[in-house]
């Protein structure tokens, strides 16, 4: 074996993969993020340096696809031809890093499948019966009666159901009852996030019956071997779609890719967690396989608090969004937006708000402001020789946020891991602010402004490394604008080993020009509004409410608190919950929309000035906040505070 075929067989592996995409309908934004997330991870997985590989696809058999076909005057096939090639476009103009495109309807697929069940059928697994129950074709799926709503109805879609009697092969999943609960007992992860691992086990703790494999009453799906000598029979469709994992590999072909498989990480929606949670696994467990490393499931988009449905026209559209916000931006919001596991509301304004305050204001203007300074005090050259000396407790503070931000991708707590980086871009911005190189020049001190420059250009650096994965065009661009590489040995040297490194940055146009409205309607058939003439009042006269008298003001107390507690709020990524000492007979207690900022445990015994006779209100429906935070804004967020230590209570006037 040559020394270049022995590193790379050594080089540690990694699996990813999408769901196969049912070709029932074309792709909507659930299935642009299941995709975006696998392509973050797989791309994430390549920075660290592993062996990865990477696929989606579709699912083209069925019940669904060969009615859906016959209501179009198409074959099954030409109908599935032209749906999968809707999904791989899109993957392709979204970039998606994919390394194997598959569909159900691929030959090697259909020899794998087979291969399969004979295997499970040698091993005792699988043997013929006959099934009677109520089956959902939307969902393909069986359900007993107790489970249905009323009228027969799909307890998972809502609609009706039809009672299946006809003969049928059986996979025993029963068998493989005891042994599933030990896989979810014996390995925490294997199931994520916790939520979605206790549904799991709390189904199969309720009993399993085995499962219903073969159908004879259409015949759009993979015929069973010849050995079986049963041709009316075609495989399940969930037999059938998840073994495409296997095949992707080359599994009882030439097995070419096996060594990926026991690093196997799933990414699928909670709609499908069963499958891929309870028989799947079992599946494996049949063919003596080792189980996959993760199933990790995602929650479900609404639109603006609603369920996104054609009927309502409110069924977003990928590719618009994209087109009119950009695919990074999109990108970003998507893993930014909710927790893993959780369902996210999609909405125009909550997604320009990220844009403009995040990207713009945060991520953009520190670059801006980094080539600015290094233009202005050093004609580009950034040199770190005296970040050590001056700013090593920021270096050691952004530290700590890169390992965080790296624990929480490799779990997939995607908006965990940019709210890390951004506590990373907020520590620069602040220290803009609080050292003020300007000043320092002014003062003589250049050799503290570069070194300031510097300490934000390798923050700025650190973080366009690890966002990378997420952002691989914006991190280019910051990459090209600074001079350095974003690959495996950058990644070792500036974010694990928390090296310096000198830069030679260069004029550029922003990275995120600010959004003032909202520029798509049709994710709901709707149009741009018709624009309205609007003169703007001459700015030398004032309106007489934007005068205050003294009067007005003597209204307003402010007072200096002590931070005694401060926590995150469950439930929401934006408020911090804190106690504080007024001088008063109880301290109060306050939200205040400043999480992406600060870090809890840093504000604790922190002064802070409070608008202490705002009127009370309540709060996410159960927390009542008694006064406000004040802080001031110019890009970043700094909470106002005295030069000094003075008594709580004292009153700013």
């Amino acid at each position: 074996i040559s020394k270049n075929l022995k590193d790379k067989n050594m080089k540690e592996k990694a699996y990813i993969t999408t769901p196969i995409y049912y070709v029932n309908d074309v792709p909507h934004i659930g299935h642009a993020y299941t995709t975006i997330i696998a392509d973050t991870l797989a791309r994430f997985n390549r920075l660290q340096g592993k062996d990865t590989y990477f696929m989606t696809g579709t699912d083209e058999h069925g019940q669904k696809i060969e009615q859906a076909a016959s209501a179009r005057g198409k074959t099954p096939k030409e109908y599935a031809d032209e749906i999968s090639a809707k999904f791989r476009s899109l993957w392709d103009e979204f970039e998606i890093s994919y390394d194997h495109f598959i569909r159900t309807t691929d030959e090697e697929h259909k020899q794998t499948v087979q291969n399969i069940f004979e295997k499970m059928q040698a091993n005792g697994d699988i043997y013929k019966g006959e099934y009677e129950g109520f089956y959902c074709v939307s969902c393909e799926t069986f359900f007993n009666q107790r489970d249905l709503l009323e009228n027969n109805c799909c307890p998972d879609c809502g609609r009706v159901t039809s009672l299946v009697k006809e003969e049928s092969y059986f996979f025993k999943l029963s068998k493989y009852e005891d042994a599933l609960l030990k896989w979810y007992e014996n390995d925490e992860l294997c199931v994520i996030p916790k939520g979605k691992k206790n549904e799991v086990v709390s189904f199969v703790k309720g009993g399993l019956k085995d499962l219903s494999v073969t159908r004879t009453s259409f015949d759009w799906g993979i015929k069973l071997p010849k050995s079986a000598n049963d041709d009316k029979h075609v495989m399940y469709v969930w037999l059938d779609a998840l073994i495409n994992y296997l095949t992707t590999l080359g599994y009882s072909r030439d097995n070419a890719k096996m060594d990926f498989w026991p690093s196997t990480t799933h990414i699928v929606g909670k709609d499908i967690l069963r499958f891929h949670a309870v028989y799947w696994p079992a599946f494996l467990m049949s063919l003596g396989l080792p189980l996959p490393k993760h199933v990790a499931a995602h929650g479900w988009w609404t639109i603006d608090g609603e369920k996104m449905s054609k009927s309502k026209g409110n069924v977003i559209n990928p590719r618009e969004v994209a087109n009119a916000y950009g695919l990074e931006n999109f990108r970003y919001f998507l893993l930014r937006e909710v927790p893993f596991g959780q369902d996210g509301d999609y909405s125009q304004k909550a997604l320009i708000e990220r844009i403009n305050s995040e990207l713009g204001n945060g991520l953009g203007n520190l670059l801006s402001r980094i080539v600015g300074m290094s233009a202005k005090y050093s004609d580009y050259k950034i040199d770190s020789k005296d970040v050590i000396k001056f700013h090593s407790a920021e270096l050691d503070e952004a530290k700590g946020y890169l390992d965080e931000a790296i624990k929480n991708l490799e779990n997939l707590a995607t908006n965990r891991y940019l709210e890390d980086l951004w506590k990373v871009v907020t520590l620069a911005n602040v220290a803009v602010a609080k050292y003020e190189p300007w000043s320092l020049v002014k003062a003589g001190k250049s050799d503290e402004a570069n070194a300031l420059v510097a300490l934000c250009a390798n923050l700025l650096a650190k973080v366009a490394i690890l966002l990378s994965p997420a952002m691989p065009k914006t991190c280019a661009k910051i990459a090209d604008t600074l001079g350095f590489s974003i690959d495996t040995a950058s990644y070792e040297s500036l974010v694990l080993k928390n090296e310096i490194s000198n830069f030679m940055a260069k004029a550029t146009e922003p990275l995120f020009p600010r959004i003032e409205k909202e520029l798509m309607g049709e994710a709901r058939g709707l149009k741009e509004e018709p624009k309205v003439e609007v003169k703007a009042e001459p700015k030398e006269e004032k309106k007489e409410d934007e005068i205050i008298s003294i009067d007005d003001f003597a209204k307003i107390v402010i007072k200096v608190g002590e931070v005694l507690e401060c926590e995150r709020v469950e439930g929401s990524d934006k408020l911090l919950k804190f106690k504080i000492d007024l001088g008063e007979e109880q301290p109060r207690q306050i939200l205040s929309g400043i999480a992406k900022y600060y870090e809890p445990s840093s504000l604790i015994g922190k002064q802070v000035c409070v608008l202490a006779n705002l009127k009370e209100r309540t709060m996410m429906k159960k927390y009542v906040s008694q006064g406000m935070i004040l802080s001031a804004s110019d890009g970043s967020l700094t909470l106002l505070g005295t030069q000094g230590k003075v008594k709580n209570g004292a009153i700013v006037g």
